[in-house]
């Protein structure tokens, strides 16, 4: 099983649309790419970093599920570019992706 994390970099004045992105953004990548081997996703939404009262790294942490890396990849060629340009619609947020296998 692969695991496709969009982490949304918190920093000053970044807008992150949560309602959007779990109503609308998610299920829309779902909807591209459950053909293509996506099983599932999971939200998780940023409330606190270690230390009490200290922000959250990262606003927003989306995790795709996938049977297998080529998969995503072919879900990533042919389906990229439209999920990519609904970004603005949520957030302005840096995103750092990362590939992980699961166990």
């Amino acid at each position: 099983m692969i695991c496709v994390s969009v982490l949304y970099a918190n920093a000053a004045g970044k807008r992150f649309d949560h309602d959007y992105y779990a109503q609308k953004h998610m299920p829309i990548a779902l909807a591209r790419l459950k053909d293509l081997g996506m099983t599932r996703y999971e939200i998780d939404k940023g409330l606190s970093g270690g230390a009490p009262g200290s922000p959250p790294a990262f606003l927003c942490i989306g995790r795709l599920y996938f049977e297998t890396l080529e998969g995503f990849q072919q879900g990533l060629a042919e389906h990229g570019p439209e999920l990519l340009a609904d970004v603005p619609n949520y957030t302005d947020a840096e995103l750092v992706l990362q590939i992980s296998e699961t166990t």
